[in-house]
């Protein structure tokens, strides 16, 4: 009989000691170390699936590059956030919030892969509640096999006879393999689980999807190494209380890890946004004080959002200073500008600032806006609904440029509006053949005397 043993991994980071410790000397976290047995069985456990391959050593000059070809996905959306598509042998750690939609949206991918053979496992759900979501989201797959399986090897055993064309997996927390004698989802079943599909991935080139769940402080639940084994690291992100969710790149291997993909919650599924900025910006009648939009980029993708404040006497002692989808440091940073360089006296109100739609921005070309939208508050002023912003605001009341503003400008003009203010430092990237007028401003004195003049 195997010897039994027993080890401490940490929670946080996977590091392993024989003994528990309090403070994890490889990431510096207290209290992370978990005890885990840990069985080694007498003959190890064989599979057929694929087998372990020993390469020899070549020059790199001798590789055929070219003949790598990736596989383009029914969803749009997706493909964009790949970059142009799955790549073969690849493997993919998809995270997002219980509820948030992974489930559905990689088991609508499968149904809608008309031309691909995919074999979804599912750990977390029976073969009747699959049946019903998939009659739900609408078949047009008729290549996609289901399995409810959670030992791995069994897993490779089915996959070696239905030869997929892509494998997901959902999840790998529920995933355990016999060759340790711990529970699924603990630190040392869920690194061997991802190491053993990544070399599946890897000798048979079936490229492979795995969700993951996350922590209540938004990272992905396992051992750090996990992210780094896998090839991509996809966030499905949202607020339940809205229609739309995002798609982000953490990690990408074979791509940028600045795109963006957006899609609407519906009855029959997952919806792809396929211009974004029609749904980010409410449509109104009349003009409102404290609205401003905002044209930023995502990746090499243009969007036009609308930012709202509300700047308000202080009720109590301490001024209030909130943020949703946007950064609050940066908030306060903007603030300060506005009572050091502009002489606004903001300091004793409140200021509340919300980005519409449900998603969070980082692109500094935000800034211009976010300030317009404060200042339209406090002065109970309305922008015109046909301006756009597009510029940073520095530290010395400067208006800043910023880059693509060719992108930005021409979405602009797509959606209608009428004027786009960006700052005089872009005057080379204007683009020549533009119906919008195009406003350059230098200094933000300057740019509130055009703006409520």
């Amino acid at each position: 009989m195997a010897k039994v043993k027993s080890a401490f991994f940490c929670q946080n980071c996977g590091a392993q000691s024989p003994k528990w410790i309090g403070k994890c000397p490889s990431c510096g976290e207290w209290n992370t170390y978990v005890e885990e047995v840990i069985q080694a069985p007498e003959k190890p456990i064989t599979t057929n699936a694929f087998t372990a391959l020993v390469d020899k050593p070549h020059l790199i000059t001798d590789q055929d590059f070219g003949a790598t070809v990736r596989i383009p996905m029914p969803d749009k959306e997706l493909n964009r956030v790949l970059g142009d598509g799955l790549v073969p042998g690849s493997l993919t750690l998809f995270g997002g919030e219980p509820g948030i939609g992974k489930s559905t949206l990689l088991l609508q991918i499968a149904l809608s892969a008309k031309n691909l053979k995919v074999l979804y496992i599912s750990g977390e759900e029976s073969a009747e509640q699959l049946q019903m979501r998939a009659k739900r989201i609408g078949i047009k797959n008729q290549q996609c096999y289901i399995l409810t399986e959670t030992l791995l090897q069994n897993i490779f055993q089915q996959a070696e006879t239905v030869k997929p064309d892509l494998l997901v997996i959902d999840s790998i927390q529920t995933l355990y393999t016999g060759l340790i004698d711990s529970s699924p989802g603990s630190i040392s079943q869920v690194r061997q689980c991802t190491a053993d599909l990544m070399r599946y991935a890897k000798t048979t080139h079936v490229p492979v999807f795995i969700i993951g769940h996350i922590t209540k402080d938004g990272a992905i639940a396992g051992p750090k190494v996990l992210e780094h084994m896998v090839d991509t690291v996809l966030q499905f992100e949202g607020d339940t209380h809205h229609l739309y969710r995002l798609l982000r790149t953490t990690k990408n291997r074979f791509g940028s890890t600045n795109e963006l993909g957006i899609y609407e919650m519906t009855g029959s599924g997952l919806r792809e946004v396929s211009n974004p900025s029609e749904v980010l910006i409410t449509a109104r009648e009349e003009p409102v004080s404290g609205v401003a939009i905002a044209a930023i980029t995502e990746g090499a993708r243009p969007l036009l959002i609308e930012t709202q404040a509300l700047v308000s006497s202080a009720v109590y002692g301490t001024p209030q200073r909130s943020s949703t989808g946007y950064d609050l440091r940066r908030l306060s940073m903007m603030l300060a500008v506005l009572e050091k360089r502009c002489g606004f006296r903001l300091g004793a109100k409140d200021v509340f600032l919300n980005i519409a739609g449900g998603i969070k921005v980082e692109d500094p070309a935000t800034d211009l806006a976010i300030v317009t939208a404060i200042l339209s508050s406090n002065e109970e002023i309305p922008v015109s609904p046909k301006f756009c912003f597009a510029a940073e605001i520095g530290l010395s009341g400067e208006i800043r440029p910023v880059n693509r503003i060719d992108q930005r400008i021409f979405e602009a003009e797509k959606m209608g509006f009428e004027q786009i203010f960006i700052s005089r430092y872009n005057k080379k990237s204007i683009p020549e053949k533009t119906s919008i007028k195009v406003v350059t401003v230098g200094k933000m004195e300057e740019f509130f005397g055009k703006v409520f003049g």
